[in-house]
């Protein structure tokens, strides 16, 4: 094992090293050459796609970073000290990445979204393989907490094959997002794994709130009645105001929160598009696979989340959770993690979005509520998360030595709690047995009810496309 875990490291790791964007461009083109693409019609795809996940970083990287100081302002202004910083997904990677048993976590994945095809259990092709550090994490963070590597790798492939389930599950809704049936595209990332327990709150809010969607609003049909006030430049600059009111910001730095928040948000528009075309190539050699072998079997393609990027509710949804994340990070008893790096909640919105279907007021509602999760995650792997940081080099530089990181809306967080029971219960303690078959039992409940929620939604979606063709 452990030869085949130094052989792997050897080979794969310095191309892990280069980052998502040069991985996923790699990726994407080998896959689609393999399938009988023309070379460089494949390497125009997988650039495409390195373009847009470079753009998508980008633009993240400048909201967080010109809203931070008035959140920081906000946070002060209070005079409450938490004691763990929140460094953003970044450094959670890198010691991800750092570990010697992620690229053999990587191929029990592949081998087991291969396996899945093979038996007509999915049919969803993964090649989002840099996220495959998130299911990483879960497994490392199984093994501090006293796991041993089989079982944190037996939890690891009911988390992969239930993702990979979820990610059929959800095509008929990204197709609706996206306006188009025709799309190959699906994702396989872990933010989504939170779609059962939104879907559960989904369903409390129809029962206590449902009065409140007379307030709600589609982003597009306002701009279809109110023009450029209801767009996504406007959307963004209503945000960004906000949250200089929030920071108790000069005049000027609300104007450039409010401008920045206004073209950010119609960038993301444009850079969404831009993963359609990014994987033209990939569904051209999928499809000729499958009409020529598997008798005109469609297959979708695993992305990272960013192609629903341009749906502006998300980012929406996003800006107002901002304020409401450091207020909750306040009060919540349990929690020690300061919103900072995640502020800008990622791990949050997209599956919020797509369990609403982009209701904004919905998406906010249920956000507010299940942010405490994300929020006693991140307290809960905060010693995991600065211990492998040191071990690996990856301590970032600014924090002070004593300091403990995490990230407070990082990605999995059931996951997480599912980590700590199942390591902890590998001690023999019997309180965390039963937390940890409870939690796997609960897991897998919930998600088998989603299942069934879904499944009637899309037969819904397939009456409405075959009476659209009709």
């Amino acid at each position: 094992m452990q030869t085949i875990i130094h052989f792997a490291n050897v080979v794969f790791k310095p191309i892990i090293d280069l980052g998502a964007a040069p991985v996923m461009l790699i990726v994407l083109t080998l896959i689609a050459w393999a399938l009988g693409v023309k070379f460089f019609r494949a390497l125009e795809g997988g650039i495409r796609l390195a373009i847009a996940l470079t753009g998508i970083s980008a633009i993240i990287n400048i909201l967080t970073t010109t809203y931070q100081p008035a959140l920081t302002a906000f946070v002060k202004s209070t005079g409450i000290q938490l004691s763990i910083t929140d460094v953003g997904w970044a450094p959670l990677a890198t010691i991800t990445w750092g570990s010697p048993y992620t690229l053999f976590f990587l191929l029990i994945m592949v081998l087991l979204n291969v396996g899945m095809l093979l038996l007509k259990w999915t049919n969803t092709l993964d090649v989002d393989i840099f996220d495959i550090w998130h299911i990483s994490f879960t497994a490392l963070m199984a093994i501090y907490f006293g796991a041993n590597f089989w079982v944190a790798t037996a939890l690891i492939i009911l988390i992969g094959a239930l993702k990979i389930v979820n990610s059929d599950l959800m095509k008929p809704t990204f197709d609706d997002l996206l306006e188009n049936h025709d799309n190959p595209m699906t994702t396989t990332h872990l933010n989504y794994m939170m779609n059962p327990v939104i879907m559960v709150l989904n369903k409390i809010y129809d029962l206590l709130f449902r009065w409140l969607d007379r307030f709600d609003f589609d982003s597009a049909k306002l701009n279809e009645k109110i023009g450029f006030w209801g767009s996504n430049f406007a959307i963004g600059c209503y945000l960004g105001i906000f949250i200089g009111l929030v920071g108790q910001q000069g005049i000027e730095s609300i104007f450039t929160l409010s401008f920045t928040g206004g073209v950010c948000l119609q960038l993301f528009s444009l850079i969404g598009s831009w993963f359609i075309k990014a994987v033209e190539p990939l569904s051209q050699g999928v499809t000729d696979l499958a009409n020529k072998h598997l008798k005109g079997r469609k297959l979708n393609i695993g992305l990272d989340w960013p192609f629903i990027a341009g749906r502006s509710e998300m980012w929406a949804a996003a800006n107002v959770l901002a304020p409401i994340l450091l207020l909750e990070s306040l009060v919540l008893p349990g929690n020690h993690i300061l919103p900072l790096g995640g502020i800008i909640a990622m791990g949050v919105t997209p599956a919020l979005l797509v369990v609403t279907r982009g209701r904004i007021i919905r998406m906010i509602v249920i956000g507010a509520v299940e942010i405490p999760i994300f929020l006693w995650a991140g307290t809960l792997s905060a010693p995991f998360v600065t211990s492998v940081a040191k071990q690996v080099g990856a301590f970032p530089a600014g924090v002070k030595g004593g300091t403990m990181i995490a990230e407070s809306t990082k990605e999995g967080p059931i996951e997480q709690f599912l980590a700590y029971a199942v390591g902890k219960s590998s001690t023999g303690e019997i309180k965390f047995i039963l937390y940890a078959v409870i939690g796997l039992a609960a897991y897998c409940l919930v998600f088998w009810w989603y299942a069934r929620q879904m499944k009637k939604r899309n037969a819904i979606y397939a009456k409405e496309l075959a009476a659209d063709k009709d």
